[in-house]
């Protein structure tokens, strides 16, 4: 019987009922110890299993908080021959975490696709519910499985619940019930079975504080020593009152249970063992048992509670424990096993440990779980004789840490291993890290900078630590180190077109930069990875959009298949911005809504900040005021140039022409982002509102740049806002014409629509007025099908003054995709193209059964009743 618990009871039979139901959900329960959090897990679990429903249960153990996916391996251990079912990129995650021999695993996130697939592999057999206890003690490899998995359920019939104490395991996103404190009323009847007199009874209660656990210890200790007094907080009383209960166990069986608590798993095998050697058999743990102190079975140990656990190894001396780790260490046939207790049995430095350790960590690193890896590297460092060696080690540490996500904690390990030895090479292997952890916490020009210093001092490092820092150098608006990193590759004999065009860009030079970012365009587009990344930044970079594209959803496609689910957003991001230009919005937010998504469900969150540059453009082209300016907030800095562009265009939009003049001088800055393609495009802007202001010349030199950057690059849309620039500024309309030919060619219908209405009213001002009415009516089009409210509306105007009665505002004649959501959008598409519920699933990170239920919501919005018809309409 559980008092006092039917809150929390029905937001259970809830959660479980809605599993049943189709509807997927996760919920975490938050508590002091002894709160009641299992007993509610036990009552969830029984409850399931007598409805149907399949249940699988872990449990944290703090021994294994940071044994690489030591809890997945507990979870999934009894569902393992349903892995061959998955995609094989998720396969091969799960069997790595398993123990399988396959090739590392390249993305730390794909353990939690695999997750999620699996569970809802399983739930189409009926409904599943997933159980964990302790999670505070889950190592930081399963909590992220689990928890991306728990992010993303949506219809597969599965109900996820965390139970776990008030610090550790950080779960945003997820529901949380906290259960509550007893009253007295729950606490009298729980404690009536006890037969306390009255006064002892009450005392009780008042000690206990409404803590459950509380209430049954003290209630058992004062049944049989009414004078006995504990600590003052309810967590040290109740591990005071396991403690006692210890102490008065014979000496072996106190052993034992050391054993068992230092073990953490329960594999009673394992701890007979290595008990054995040291006099200490199976019958030893009787006392424990006969005392209800731990549940044992032929294979399994298991602490009643695992405050007995931390009881029964905070009770023992040093050297005990010390004695024990050696013996489970020595007694372990699984290295990862033993490399757990090895530190914990070795007191001074030992090369030979340290070697196992820093072997762990490499199998560790292979199966992605990152945070491990970084620990195994630190053991290993504190156990390294050698100076060097120990400083090599913590820099591998720090690279894991980096790699897990850590970043303050990489930066702190590198300090660490910096202050440790002046030797440059050390100083060189431990500078890509810095300069990283710099980077993302703003630091940028120092990250770049430090990349150059430590290339002088090493020049044996590689052509890479100098591509980094011209990248960083350029984000940083440092057009110094950008030309220094071009001159040392060029030195080195390895000149990177990438690297010497951007070095040419910031000298103003585009005659000679952008032939160069063509050639790496060129280069990139059938070689290794990191060659088409060059060169879809190259094609950005040369405004080529069509390579851009072609590239970007190429590389999109490349993070689908491979898993690379950590890579995937700003994949997305940068594929999203061409299909803003490009005129699909709904693509373009469809892109953003999937990259947010993910990116919140990895803790990228400056990425979900850096994403709101999209639909803020979006929202500035339709003239959604509101949102554009809310969605620009949270821009950060490096995304400045997106931002400004987005409200200058709102500006200039409703006739703010100074202050979208003021806002676009300032916007790219002196540094080399002022020659992206997005602040070279708007150019045009500072053109329009400085005509609107009759001040010209204030746009004048930006316009000769931006008419350079164009002849050097050459591409049709660029030309013709360049031509289109000049017809504002000289008022002749051999350009205007130019500009609409060439517009012919290129692929950026809002920038046509906008050359269209300019040059419409250029000729109304000439009285050509029929002329006018053609040109107008074009640039109407064009804004009506980008939904352009504030630019259609001057079109109209426009039109009424050329003569055209017969335009009058209207609504945007509706597209049925907008009926649909991001994600119904890309499910349709998808699915129009073929593509079945597993395959769409697998691309876009879902589970089978939530795709189809995307269809199924999709279908009425759409008018069809089937994946036939739905091919037969035109989903673009």
């Amino acid at each position: 019987m559980l008092y006092g618990r039917s809150t929390e009871l029905a937001a259970l039979d809830e959660l479980t009922a809605g599993a049943r139901e189709g509807r997927s959900g996760a919920l975490v329960l938050r508590g002091e110890a002894g709160i009641g959090k299992t007993a509610l897990l036990d009552r969830t679990a029984q409850s399931a299993s007598a409805s149907g429903m399949r249940v699988l249960r872990v449990t944290g153990v703090e021994p294994e908080a940071d044994l690489a996916f030591g809890g997945l391996v507990q979870l999934l251990w009894p569902v393992q021959d349903r892995l061959d079912g998955l995609p094989e990129p998720q396969a091969d995650a799960l069997r790595a975490v398993l123990g399988a021999t396959r090739p590392p695993t390249r993305d730390r996130f794909l353990t939690g696709l695999a997750v999620l697939t699996l569970l809802a592999d399983l739930a189409e057999q009926g409904p599943l519910l997933c159980l964990v206890d302790d999670a505070q003690w889950l190592d930081q490899a399963t909590s992220d499985a689990l928890l991306f998995a728990a992010r993303r359920l949506a219809a597969e019939q599965v109900a996820m619940v965390f139970a776990t104490r008030d610090e550790g395991f950080a779960a945003p996103g997820l529901t949380e019930l906290r259960p509550s404190r007893l009253d007295t009323g729950d606490a009298v009847s729980l404690l009536a079975d006890l037969g306390l007199p009255p006064a002892l009874r009450d005392q009780v209660i008042a000690e206990s504080a409404g803590n459950p656990l509380a209430l049954i210890e003290f209630g058992a200790a004062r049944r049989d020593d009414p004078g006995s007094f504990t600590p003052v907080t309810v967590a040290d009383r109740v591990l005071s009152s396991y403690r006692t209960q210890i102490a008065a166990l014979p000496e072996k069986t106190r052993l034992a249970l050391l054993f068992a608590a230092a073990e953490g798993r329960g594999d009673l095998p394992l701890q007979m063992k290595a008990a054995r050697t040291l006099g200490v058999g199976l019958e030893d743990l009787e006392d424990a048992e006969r005392a209800g102190l731990i549940q044992v079975t032929e294979s399994t140990v298991v602490f009643r509670h695992p405050l007995i656990g931390t009881a029964a190894y905070q009770g023992a001396v040093l050297a005990r424990r010390i004695a024990v780790h050696q013996a489970l260490a020595d007694a372990a046939d699984d290295p990862d096993c033993r490399a757990r207790h090895l530190p914990l049995a070795t007191t001074s430095p030992d090369d030979e440990v340290a070697s196992e350790l820093v072997a762990a960590a490499e199998r560790a690193a292979d199966r992605s779980a990152y945070a491990a890896a970084s620990l195994l590297h630190q053991q290993a460092a504190r156990l390294t004789p050698d100076r060097r060696a120990q400083v090599r080690r913590l820099t591998d540490a720090a690279t894991c840490a980096l790699n897990a996500g850590h970043g303050g904690q990489a930066r702190d390990l590198a300090e660490q291993a910096e202050r440790s030895s002046p030797e440059p090479e050390d100083l060189a292997r431990l500078a890509p890290v810095r300069a990283a952890v710099m980077f993302e916490s703003g630091e940028r020009r120092e990250a770049a900078r430090l990349l150059l210093r430590t290339h002088a001092a090493g020049p044996g490092l590689g052509p890479a630590i100098l591509r980094t820092g011209a990248t960083y150098g350029w984000f940083a608006g440092d057009a110094d180190s950008v030309r220094e990193a071009a001159e040392r590759l060029a030195s080195l004999g390895e000149a990177d077109p990438m690297v010497e065009g951007m070095a040419h860009l910031v000298d103003d030079d585009y005659a000679r930069g952008l032939p160069l970012l063509e050639r790496a365009v060129a280069a990139g587009q059938d070689g290794s990875d990191a060659a088409r990344t060059r060169a879809l930044h190259s094609a950005i970079l040369l405004g080529d959009d069509a390579a851009a594209m072609e590239l970007a959803a190429a590389e999109v496609a490349r993070c689908r298949a491979q898993g690379l689910i950590g890579a995937l957003p700003q994949a997305l991001h940068l594929l999203a911005e061409r299909q803003v230009l490009a005129g699909a919005h709904r693509d373009a937010e469809a892109s953003v809504a999937e990259a947010v998504e993910i990116a919140r469900d990895t803790g990228l969150r400056e990425r979900v900040a850096w994403l709101g540059g999209v639909p803020a453009r979006i929202a500035a082209i339709e003239g959604d005021e509101r949102r554009c300016r809310d969605l620009v907030r949270d821009v950060p800095d490096v995304g400045r140039v997106a931002g400004e562009s987005a409200l200058s265009l709102l500006e200039l939009a409703r006739g703010d022409y100074e202050a979208a003049l003021g806002r676009l001088e300032t916007a790219a800055g002196p540094g080399p982002q002022r020659h992206m393609a997005m602040a070279m495009a708007t150019v045009a802007d500072q053109v329009e509102a400085a005509v609107r202001l009759g001040q010209s010349g204030r746009a004048e030199r930006p316009m000769r740049a931006f008419e350079a950057w164009a002849r050097a690059g050459g591409q049709p849309w660029a030309l013709a806002v360049a031509h289109r620039c000049r017809a504002l500024v000289d008022g002749r309309e051999e350009d205007y014409r130019e500009a609409v030919r060439l517009h012919g060619q290129g692929r950026r219908p809002f920038e046509r629509a906008r050359t269209a209405l300019l040059y419409g009213e250029w000729l109304r001002r000439a009285r050509r007025r029929s002329e006018a009415r053609d040109t107008l009516r074009s640039a109407l089009e064009d804004f009506e099908g980008l939904r352009a409210v504030p630019w259609a509306e001057r079109a109209r105007a426009e039109l009424r003054a050329a003569g055209d009665a017969t335009t009058s505002a209207k609504a945007t004649a509706e597209n049925v995709l907008d009926r649909l959501t991001p994600q119904e959008l890309q499910v349709v598409r998808l699915a129009a193209d073929g593509n079945s519920s597993r395959e769409i699933a697998a691309q876009l990170f879902l589970s089978r059964r939530t795709v189809e239920h995307h269809l199924y919501k999709a279908y009425p919005k759409l008018g069809v009743g089937s994946r036939r018809e739905l091919a037969r309409l035109n989903l673009v």
